[in-house]
């Protein structure tokens, strides 16, 4: 990562006060929902450790989202249901989480730091970043919050379907996944129009 608040800096010179940065986890997941996150950070602030999420581990993860949570000034969550990803499609239902964590935002954000090139459907005006978990500090803290939350959902819901290993493989498509959806089925929380559990379901009727 160059300057982790390049893009922070960039909206403060333009005159924004409250800046989040939003992102998503679980859009490949077969199973569970998709969870966004916004955060917003104050002037200042490190986090050391805090990048993309998905190049820290789950210990790592679960440190900075106390971390994150305690000394933002404001973060938000947004859960989309497998059902929701089913009726419309993936990424519709990743711009919703998205909009449902910025709405639950207070303070309220003046910009938006999307990771992605989609827009999250608010009148709150917004850049959009590729890779924005790699180059944005409150983007990789956006990242961070919504995979821990995610997963922890997903640790529950194998509580409640033991047999499908939701907590080793928090819903993706992974060879144990795959062989255990052929040997049962899919379970309530899979997402039916997914390749692969959209196969197998149709295989079953």
């Amino acid at each position: 990562m160059c300057d982790p608040f390049l893009y922070e800096d960039l909206a403060r010179k333009a005159g924004y006060g409250l800046i989040a940065g939003v992102d998503e986890a679980g859009r490949g997941p077969l199973a569970g929902p998709v969870v966004a996150a916004a955060v917003i950070l104050p002037r200042g602030i490190e986090l050391a450790g805090v990048q993309d999420s998905k190049k820290m581990t789950a210990k790592a993860r679960e440190e900075a989202f106390s971390v994150i949570n305690r000394q933002a000034l404001g973060s938000g969550i947004g859960v989309v249901s497998h059902g929701y990803v089913d009726k419309f499609n993936v990424l519709t239902a990743s711009l919703e989480a998205m909009r449902r964590a910025v709405l639950v935002l207070d303070p309220q954000p003046e910009f938006l730091l999307v990771d992605g090139i989609n827009s999250v459907p608010l009148e709150i005006p917004q850049r959009c970043i590729k890779k924005g978990d790699q180059k944005s500090k409150s983007i990789s803290a956006a990242s961070v919050i919504a995979k821990v939350y995610r997963d922890r959902i997903m640790d529950a819901y194998h509580e409640r379907y033991p047999a499908y290993g939701f907590s080793n493989h928090k819903g993706y498509g992974t060879k144990r996944h795959l062989e255990t959806l052929k040997k049962f089925g899919p379970c309530p929380v899979h997402r039916l129009t997914f390749k692969g559990v959209l196969q197998i379901d149709k295989g079953k009727t």
